[in-house]
């Protein structure tokens, strides 16, 4: 009794993934995406957090395309 296999209709694929039924390729596929939607939330702390936080030594970097113009953020993409 694993958590989405239920009876009588197995494991719930509705994108086909698992054609085969096997508990094998089902375990592979829901660990798969609970890493994803763990980098999903991380990623998302990272993208509302840009506008606030900044790394040591680039707190007057500007933001967006003219980071690249500006002297220590240009330096690692070698402009």
């Amino acid at each position: 009794s694993a958590i989405g296999a239920t009876e009588p209709l197995g494991f719930w694929d509705p994108c086909g993934f698992c054609k085969d039924r096997d508990a094998a390729t089902f375990l592979k596929y829901r660990g798969a995406e609970l890493k994803h939607g763990r980098v999903a939330m991380l990623s998302i702390i990272g993208f509302l957090g840009q506008p606030y936080w900044r790394f040591p030594g680039f707190e007057n970097v500007p933001d967006g395309i003219n980071a690249l113009s500006s002297g220590p953020a240009g330096a690692g993409f070698a402009c």
